[in-house]
């Protein structure tokens, strides 16, 4: 009940300052897209298909904002607690972290918020997991495009996978399921949501503002107003600090190296099996192999406060591998572009080795 009063107060509001806020004439700078008929076969690594290349990219122009590091201050506790002290960052809520993370655990594990991992193959009948890879690479720029915070595009990608789990849609409605997924996600998380015009605006007017609205609903019903999933990067924020406790300094080529590859399992239907806190232990694991190959990339602290042993992980880090080397979904650009920028430290450009070694999969010594 908490999220849907919060969520109506939020749509109230909008409403009220939709008049002045939305002008007639949208910024020359936001380029219109219709994804149209997306292509229905998987599309092979090393080409893109004529849909794809028809789709153009709102550009995110303007200067960002310089990035600021999670975590200020790191020292080498011997437990979590210590861990979660160790920062001066009132947004970790350092009395209450271990706390909160063990009731994340167990509400991503509630399968009333939990999308099903097998829809495309039960329930879809039109909409293929390539399709889903077109639309989340396209709704990765229209976030850059209007300037909305990762943890909005996470939630937005998760109502997308809870709705087609429970819904049939034709592949016409797939953009429309997006956008409306969008606006819903920066309802909950963004300070000044785009207003339903832009949503409207950014697929070239193809939906309607009743139509997006009427979409709202239909989602909002679907996911019975429980809006506060736990996403990845929710859950990676804290590994992230652990898996930074022996460095003496903040790495932020580590972190944002974490966020890349977080974002690049958006991209493949195989992932959304994984509980998030899976894939963020995966991510974290796969960052610091490639930061630190020579050092086992999963220590005992990492294993004993995140519960993932090497071996739990060793399916999702391989698929998040092929990825990032771009033996799957390399015909979506979207992220991979966003995390060449040096704000983000160029982390896309680094490579890595030919392989993880298999004994990396073993449980760390101490």
């Amino acid at each position: 009940m908490a999220d849907k009063e919060n969520y109506l107060r939020v749509t109230r509001s909008m409403k009220r300052g939709a008049e002045a806020a939305v002008t007639p004439e949208q910024p020359a700078t936001k380029k219109r897209v219709v994804l149209g008929e997306l292509p229905n076969a998987v599309v092979p690594a090393n080409k893109v298909s004529g849909a794809e290349k028809q789709i153009q990219k709102p550009s995110a122009k303007g200067k960002a904002k310089k990035a600021v590091p999670l975590t200020k201050t790191i020292r080498q506790p011997e437990t979590a607690k210590d861990v979660d002290a160790a920062s001066d960052d009132p947004q970790m809520c350092a009395p209450y972290a271990r706390d909160i993370f063990e009731y994340l655990q167990k509400l991503e594990a509630d399968e009333d918020r939990r999308p099903s991992p097998n829809y495309m193959t039960k329930i879809q009948k039109d909409v293929t997991a390539n399709m889903r890879g077109v639309l989340v690479d396209w709704l990765v720029d229209v976030a850059e495009e209007y300037k909305l915070l990762s943890d909005t595009l996470f939630l937005t990608v998760m109502y997308i996978d809870r709705f087609l789990s429970v819904n049939v849609l034709n592949r016409k409605r797939l953009q429309l399921l997006g956008v409306s997924s969008m606006l819903i996600a920066s309802k909950y998380e963004e300070i000044s949501p785009p207003h339903v015009e832009q949503f409207c605006y950014i697929t070239d007017n193809t939906y309607h503002r009743d139509e997006v609205l009427t979409m709202e609903a239909d989602i909002l019903k679907s996911l019975n107003f429980n809006l506060g999933n736990p996403t990845i990067k929710t859950l990676l924020r804290r590994f992230t600090r652990f898996a930074q406790e022996s460095y003496k300094d903040p790495n932020l080529q580590l972190e944002f190296l974490g966020y890349y590859l977080a974002e690049l399992s958006l991209l493949d239907y195989e992932c959304v099996k994984f509980l998030p806190s899976l894939v963020a232990a995966s991510v974290t694991f796969l960052a610091r192999f490639m930061i630190r190959s020579k050092d086992h990339p999963w220590t005992l602290s990492l294993q004993r406060y995140s519960g993932y042993k090497p071996a739990d992980l060793k399916e999702c880090v391989l698929l998040i591998y092929d990825l990032h080397c771009s033996k799957r979904g390399a015909s979506l650009q979207s992220i991979r572009g966003k995390y060449k920028q040096h704000k983000f430290k160029c982390v896309a450009t680094i490579s890595s080795p030919a392989e993880v070694p298999s004994n990396y999969f073993e449980d760390p010594k101490e």
